[in-house]
């Protein structure tokens, strides 16, 4: 699809709908002062003045993708828990879908509490339960997704891994077939327990330090042709399209088929790389969803990774922002 500009393309984000799949999270963080050290043990004390709770994990790709005015729908398991009820009210405040969000009282909610003083992590508290969904959950999960798909015909589905146990084998099979049967765009942001079992997906974005762990490589120089050589191994075991590659620092590199290109990134003030991953694979799969093409998406979702790293913790991208920045920077051919 042609766009003469960016204001036609970012008002056409709102004509596609998303799917997120995987694993959601409560990111809750504690704020508050170091004035003393504990009498109990060499730790520090912090007295905690403020509470935030955010949207975290796979959710944030939903945030991302809802930001920018596409229609998301959030598919996963959660506990029956009150960390469950508070994620599930914060999806429904940002306008994201959650009628097939499950709960099962055998999972309990992830959630990560951090505690923060002077703008500094202090110490990260982790609650979640990390082993696969059972059977009786993996077939909930995939008939909730058959229920989104056959109801609302999603133009994109995103697999977010952060090896939680949402994303079991079985249940990335089935949903990359269901993606192949209606014509759906599969993407995913993978972790290294499940990198190889996603053949078939559309868009497959690691980051570097992901890619050489799942392909066991030794490299020092990043270069055109080592990224392309990458794309290669990888397509030999997954039979994807296309590679997206995140180079921290340096940008993101993109192939498919013969076209390739490392995109540098813009300067930035870099305040927290939280959550930057998350951008890049929501912003990555609907702008290509909405263009098709995937040198323009690769370049949005650069710029995207880049404004959410100027911010504290996990936020989502404003469309505002990286509209003005695309509309400077980036030109429509």
């Amino acid at each position: 699809m042609n766009f003469e500009n960016f204001e036609q393309l970012f008002s056409a984000f709102g004509n596609i709908k998303v799917a997120v799949i995987g694993d959601v999270m409560l990111d809750t963080y504690l704020f508050g002062k170091v004035e003393r050290i504990s009498p109990e043990a060499p730790v520090p004390i912090v007295a905690v003045s403020s509470k935030e709770q955010r949207i975290g994990g796979a959710g944030n790709v939903a945030l991302n993708t809802v930001a920018l005015g596409a229609a998301t729908f959030v598919v996963s398991i959660i506990g029956a828990d009150n960390d469950g009820e508070q994620l599930t009210a914060l999806y429904s405040q940002q306008g994201i879908d959650t009628t097939y969000l499950t709960t099962s009282a055998k999972r309990i909610t992830t959630n990560k509490t951090r505690i923060i003083s002077s703008n500094q992590q202090m110490m990260r508290l982790d609650t979640e339960i990390t082993k696969d969904i059972s059977l009786e959950e993996e077939d909930l999960l995939l008939q909730q997704l058959v229920n989104c798909i056959s109801t609302h015909k999603p133009d994109v589905l995103v697999f977010e891994d952060y090896n939680k146990g949402v994303l079991t084998e079985r249940v990335i099979t089935e949903a990359i077939a269901l993606c192949k049967q209606h014509s759906i765009i599969a993407s995913v942001d993978p972790k290294r327990k499940n990198f190889f079992a996603y053949k078939g997906v559309e868009i497959f974005k690691p980051n570097l330090k992901e890619v050489k762990e799942g392909l066991n490589l030794l490299i020092e120089e990043i270069n055109p042709d080592t990224l392309s050589n990458i794309h290669w191994q990888l397509n030999q075991q997954l039979q994807h399209q296309v590679s997206l590659i995140t180079l921290s620092e340096k940008g993101v590199f993109y192939q498919l088929n013969s076209q390739s290109a490392i995109i540098p990134t813009h300067i930035r003030t870099i305040a927290d790389v939280s959550g930057a991953g998350d951008t890049v694979i929501a912003v990555a799969s609907l702008v290509y969803a909405t263009t098709k093409d995937i040198h323009l998406a690769a370049e949005i979702a650069n710029i995207a990774g880049g404004l959410v790293c100027e911010e504290v913790g996990t936020v989502a991208i404003d469309k505002q922002k990286l509209f003005n920045e695309c509309k400077a920077l980036l030109h429509i051919s």
